[in-house]
């Protein structure tokens, strides 16, 4: 597909139509920085992917394992009132005690 003098013309005439020639600097800029972002955003992406591939796994520490298992006993604990929560919801004549 290739573009003749005609067609960018047009295309540049159609762009001053739609937003006026004082608009136009302002929406060439702030195209400029959304593409700029946009690349850093990428670039960063793919350092973290990098760094995240060549990153070794970290062993647990006993302190990490102790929070684990406080956490895990935290949420067994809220299943089981979440459990009698629900049990106690579907019994007849029962009112919440909200």
């Amino acid at each position: 597909m290739n573009l003749g003098p005609l067609e960018i013309g047009l295309i540049i005439l159609a762009v001053l139509l739609l937003f006026g020639y004082k608009k136009l600097p302002d929406a060439s800029r702030s195209l400029g920085r959304s593409l700029r972002i946009f690349k850093g955003e990428m670039k960063g992406m793919k350092d973290d992917d990098s760094r995240v591939a060549s990153a070794p796994p970290v062993p647990l520490e006993a302190a990490d394992r102790d929070r684990r298992a406080q956490l895990e006993a935290e949420a067994a604990a809220a299943e089981a009132r979440a459990a009698e929560l629900r049990a106690r919801a579907t019994q007849p004549g029962v009112v919440d005690p909200r």
